[in-house]
């Protein structure tokens, strides 16, 4: 019996709030956690640690995610997603006490592995109880939680350390995660389990969350490693292929062996690593060509990225009546030519350009990233059986949170190779440039040679982006030729 057998239509939206409230408060705690840092350093110290407080949070994060989807074909979405939302509530609650930046570290770890099933799980959840046919639709609902919390998650953080202490950021937490709780118990039947439930497997978790964390800790922390980022390297392809070993011996894979048969979940799966390595492009990147090129202050770079997070949503929407009156791949590939466009218009910036132009840019490319990421997550759900609706899931929602690392290194890497080649004699030129007392004491003509060698050298960047929104027209193409309404 599934959790959303006998569901009225009443129950159903019941069900469809709680899991949007359980995703709003994980998405939330992204941007309000990064507005709430510079007060948190502040009272803490430990700057030189501070970017681990968002890195091992994704660390352990996308470590538990394929877990949590397995465990949930396995053992109920209901149960996993109430355990996953109790660490998660536990870790925020042990963050806002924490006394040192050691020890908040420490805790984000701990969130970070309930933030894991928190997603993929309320997803799952949403497309077990809606048809094929509604899938598409209710995806623009949950997609629109990514946009509001985009916006309110950073207005509401500056407001909340500036009336109360820090840590209550972490402890707003705790009530919506909750009343989440409290709906899902009331309105979501459990999962009736199997008489001999499959095992989990032990052993093919453990050589996964070595693999990926020796992956992710590469990719994040690859300048501060040296010569130990071989080594680390070495580790994570290694666990690579002793869990490809014994996948292919076990009785209860981990991966069971449709996601590796099936085209339609290997483009999903694709996509979306092609989605988050784009993602970067803009998140990370036009924020400081917004205030280091042109000028801008952090809320007019705050601003143009918050019209990436409204195009999603909005394009989301759009493509579920789409894919009816089409297919997945027409959605797909339409979704990849905006996305291709938008970074196109990345390279048209220049020092002169206006914020609406950034914000334009912006917005086109959530446009294309909305539909081309509904579409793949809405074909991989309805290809999917019950049975492996968890994890394939989970995995889209994987290849999504490594793209997006593979993202950071990849450009990162590109940025300073250019700044190295242009700015040879400059000692860190961005932060020269971002930080407006730096900036003020600067002369004239240094302040535009700083200027005119980042802006060539993040033209190398979006370059990089446009490439890699190329290779998303070349997945889309691999989407069936269906239309959504075929399958029921």
């Amino acid at each position: 019996m599934t959790e959303s057998a006998q569901l009225q239509t009443g129950q159903r939206h019941w069900v469809l709030i709680a899991c949007m409230l359980a995703m709003f408060m994980a998405a939330i705690e992204v941007t309000i956690v990064a507005t709430a840092m510079p007060t948190i350093i502040a009272e803490l110290g430990g700057f030189s640690q501070f970017g681990w407080v968002f890195s091992v949070y994704l660390l352990t994060q996308a470590v538990s995610v394929p877990l949590y989807g397995r465990l949930a074909d396995i053992w109920g979405r209901k149960r996993m997603l109430f355990l996953g939302t109790s660490i998660f509530l536990a870790g925020s609650i042990l963050c806002g006490f924490a006394h040192s930046m050691t020890w908040l570290i420490v805790f984000r770890a701990f969130q970070g592995l309930g933030a894991g099933a928190i997603m993929p799980l309320s997803s799952t959840i949403v497309a077990d109880i809606y048809s094929p046919r509604e899938r598409a639709s209710v995806q623009g609902w949950l997609s629109s939680v990514w946009g509001v919390a985009a916006i309110v998650g950073p207005l509401s953080g500056a407001w909340l350390v500036q009336h109360f202490t820090w840590s209550v950021i972490f402890w707003v937490n705790l009530p919506i995660g909750i009343v989440s709780m409290l709906m899902l118990a009331r309105w979501l039947p459990a999962h009736q389990l199997a008489e001999k439930p499959q095992p989990l497997n032990l052993a093919g978790s453990a050589w996964l969350m070595l693999c990926i964390s020796a992956l992710l800790t590469a990719l994040l922390q690859a300048e501060r490693l040296g010569y130990w980022l071989l080594l680390v390297v070495a580790v994570s392809l290694f666990a690579g292929w002793q869990l490809k070993r014994h996948e292919q011996r076990a009785d209860a894979p981990l991966f069971p062996a449709i996601i590796w048969r099936s085209r339609v979940i290997i483009a999903g799966n694709a996509g979306n690593l092609i989605i988050g390595a784009a993602m970067m492009g803009i998140s990370a990147f036009l924020p400081t060509w917004i205030q280091g090129i042109t000028g801008g202050s952090p809320l007019q770079a705050g601003s143009a990225l918050a019209m990436m997070s409204i195009g999603w949503p909005l394009a989301s929407t759009f493509s579920g009546r789409l894919m009816l009156a089409t297919s997945y791949r027409f959605t797909a590939q339409l979704g990849a030519l905006l996305l291709i466009a938008g970074s196109a218009l990345l390279l048209l910036l220049h020092p002169e350009s206006t914020i609406y132009q950034a914000g334009l840019t912006a917005f086109v490319i959530g446009t294309g990233m909305g539909m081309t990421s509904t579409t793949f997550l809405v074909s991989v759900q309805n290809h999917a059986d019950y049975d492996i609706r968890g994890i394939c899931t989970a995995s889209i929602m994987f290849s999504r949170m490594i793209g997006s690392a593979i993202g950071t290194a990849l450009m990162g890497a590109v940025l300073n190779m250019n700044l190295v080649w242009r700015l040879p004699h400059a000692q860190d030129p961005v932060q020269q440039i971002m930080s407006e007392e730096t900036r003020n004491a600067l002369n004239h003509d240094t302040l535009q040679h700083l200027v005119a060698g980042i802006a060539a050298s993040l033209h190398w960047v979006f370059i990089v982006a446009l490439l890699i929104a190329v290779l998303a027209l070349w997945v889309a193409w691999l989407m069936p030729r269906q239309r959504l309404e075929h399958e029921g």
